[in-house]
């Protein structure tokens, strides 16, 4: 049970930083697989049934913006940052380090109290 809920919770936790490292890779303009074989060259795997899904939500927020290029092979849907998901990513970014930092402290105070 123990494992289920760790999977659980793993899945949530990468859940909230798609978002972040998406808009991390769309400062320039590049489409979805591009941006998903971008983010596995990281470190970060994102099935394709997640990634699309969020890139049309991302961009019916206004955070992206998207278009279609033909002239170079087979049709592609390109995507980058509007100027509302360039705002937005620089606000996540600050609190993204914020909060890296506290854990850093607290997760390195754990290891201080267990000497």
């Amino acid at each position: 049970m123990v494992s289920g809920a760790a999977d659980k919770l793993e899945q949530e936790l990468r859940r909230g930083v798609l978002v972040l490292a998406v808009l991390s890779q769309l400062r320039t303009l590049r489409y979805g697989y591009e941006l998903r074989q971008s983010l596995v060259e990281r470190g970060l795997s994102i099935e394709e049934g997640t990634l699309y899904p969020l890139l049309r939500r991302l961009e019916a927020q206004g955070v992206l913006r998207s278009e279609w290029r033909t002239a170079e092979g087979p049709p592609r849907r390109y995507y980058e940052l509007s100027a509302d998901g360039a705002e937005l990513f620089e606000g996540l970014t600050a609190t993204w380090r914020g909060l890296n930092t506290a854990m850093d402290l607290l997760l390195e105070g754990e290891r201080c109290d267990d000497r």
